[in-house]
């Protein structure tokens, strides 16, 4: 960063009625601030090592082993279980009961007895009983072809085929990553303030990318010989994710205002540079360019879905023959590149966003640490109805402009399936359950809350008295002034809504890369492709994955 660059307060953020929109949560990307890249970070500046005390698989790969990590004084602890499964049982769904491999962090390193709780509990997932130094649940299948395939070329003396690798990217793919007190596991309040693992889904993470070692393992162990280190960089952790996922943009505002503020604030802080060095204008051209070969070799089996990374592909490279590095350089040649990648759609300028991020951790890594928020939204009882009535028209605009005299405006209802406890999706007139409806309908309640709401200096608690079914709808509306960001600005109930396109908002911020949606509904990723080994922490993580 070169001396005399404007102050941030230059440049403001973008407004959340543009970045909050489905059209633009469905296209983000993962970046610096990730969850998983942040992860790694803090891994090194603590000096963390990885240890394998317990190794116990046959010669077919079934057994156990143990991975424990050890940084800021605490040691955690990987517990893998591996079994046989038939080709008929293995599955991405979640009502499946049998999996190729199940997973618990573990608070410190077990002993046998620990052990011998987790063997019988943890393979059984759902159905087995965890207790409070149990931190994360997880299990995963194989994915088969490049698994057996891997293991075969190993077994014959060569390298696996580059090409097999970069089409999949993982070994192994994740159905589940359980945590924060589901089926008896540790509340994350338990351990949400130890050095490493404050932030967001950190303990998730640092599950995921165990297990990632594991499965390089286990495919060694079967093969026979290591894996080239540049190709067991890119072999990931798939994960299978569906609706169960969707509703967390919603229920959880406050979260979902910090993460976005920090990735606005980002932004804002590199776009308002008014000149940068060589080496971040050389960065960028090399990351522009890996970006290029990312979307070359992102390939989908879904015809649109593969037709808007084309697209993108396409625009990208447009888009980068338009400027040089002289263009960076010059002064506000950041704030002219963006203005280019805008131009180019909302995918495009999502994806630069992205970019733009990679060279400059020095100006925004510290705001990481603001992505964790315990707060909570609060009621303004005194607040009075004419008030709270402006609030609304001022940050709710885009919910009062829904008709939901309309049935189209009402087709979907979300609800609670009683079999698994799992967020499911239906059409109101043709699937039944529509009167335990999940209250994830803001704009509805915002439109209600409007309509009812006196236009009177009478105090908000006077009429929440008399009407009390509009109490959450009136603190999610008090919350928008001062946590703007924390509203998905859509109607979710709406025909058109389509539950990837948060699907995808989340993932961006965990780090997912090669979205490989399946349907409207669920979607295949991979995490962790790219990042050190568990033998190189420190080194440096890619933006994008390549090889």
């Amino acid at each position: 960063m070169m001396d005399g660059a404007p102050s941030f307060s230059e440049l403001a953020l973008r407004p959340p009625g543009e970045v909050m929109r489905l059209e633009r949560l469905g296209v983000m990307q993962p970046t610096r601030l990730s969850f998983l890249r942040v992860l790694m970070r803090k891994l090194s500046e603590m000096n963390a090592t990885v240890t394998r005390p317990l190794w116990e698989m046959s010669d077919k790969g079934h057994g156990r082993a143990v991975y424990t990590i050890r940084f800021a004084g605490r040691a955690y602890s990987l517990v893998a279980f591996s079994q046989a499964l038939a080709d008929e049982e293995r599955t991405d769904r979640v009502i499946a009961t049998k999996w190729d491999a199940a997973f618990v962090l573990f608070d410190g390193v077990p002993d046998d007895a620990d052990l011998a709780r987790l063997a019988h509990n943890v393979p059984l997932q759902e159905a087995g009983r965890l207790g409070p130094r149990d931190l994360v649940l997880s299990r995963a299948n194989k994915s088969v072809r490049l698994f057996e395939h891997v293991v075969q070329a190993l077994r014959a003396g060569r390298q696996p085929d580059k090409q097999m690798i970069r089409d999949t990217g993982y070994l192994m793919r994740t159905t589940a990553v359980y945590g924060n007190g589901k089926f008896g596991l540790a509340d994350r309040e338990t351990f949400a303030k130890r050095d490493g693992l404050t932030g967001p889904f950190a303990a998730e993470m640092l599950t995921v990318w165990l297990i990632r070692a594991f499965t390089h393992d286990l495919a060694e162990h079967l093969g026979g010989a290591p894996i080239d280190r540049a190709l067991k960089r890119h072999l990931g952790i798939g994960n299978a994710t569906g609706l169960g996922m969707a509703p967390f943009l919603v229920s959880h505002p406050m979260l979902v205002d910090a993460w976005f503020r920090v990735r606005e604030t980002a932004l804002a802080r590199v776009l308002a540079l008014g000149e940068i060095s060589e080496e971040e204008a050389e960065a960028l051209m090399k990351s522009a360019s890996e970006a290029g070969k990312y979307l070359s070799s992102w390939r989908v089996s879904e015809t649109d879905a593969q037709a808007e990374i084309d697209a993108l592909a396409g625009a990208w490279s447009e888009f980068r023959a338009g400027f040089t590095k002289a263009a960076l350089l010059s002064p506000g040649g950041l704030r002219r590149v963006f203005a280019k990648a805008k131009a180019h759609g909302t995918a495009l300028e999502e994806l630069a966003a992205a970019w733009l991020l990679e060279p400059f951790g020095a100006l925004i890594d510290d705001l990481a640490e603001a992505q964790a928020t315990d707060a909570t939204p609060e009621l303004d009882a005194a607040m009075t109805c004419r008030a709270l009535k402006a609030l609304i028209e001022e940050n709710c605009a885009w919910a009062l402009e829904c008709d939901f005299e309309s049935p189209e405006a009402q087709a979907q209802f979300w609800y609670v399936s009683e079999e698994k406890l799992e967020p499911r999706l239906g059409l109101r007139g043709r699937d039944a359950g529509c009167e335990r409806e999940t209250p994830l309908d803001s704009a509805r309640q915002f439109n209600a809350l409007h309509e009812a709401l006196p236009a009177a200096e009478t105090p908000l608690w006077r009429f929440l008295a008399e009407h009390p079914e509009h109490r959450a709808a009136a603190r999610r509306a008090q919350m928008l002034a001062h946590h703007p960001y924390a509203e998905v600005r859509a109607n979710l109930l709406a025909q058109e809504a389509a539950p990837i396109q948060l699907l995808r908002a989340k993932l961006s911020f965990f780090g997912a890369t090669r979205f490989d949606p399946k349907s409207r509904l669920w979607t295949r990723v991979t995490l962790a492709q790219g990042l050190p080994l568990h033998d190189e922490i420190g080194r440096e993580s890619p933006w994008l994955p390549v090889i």
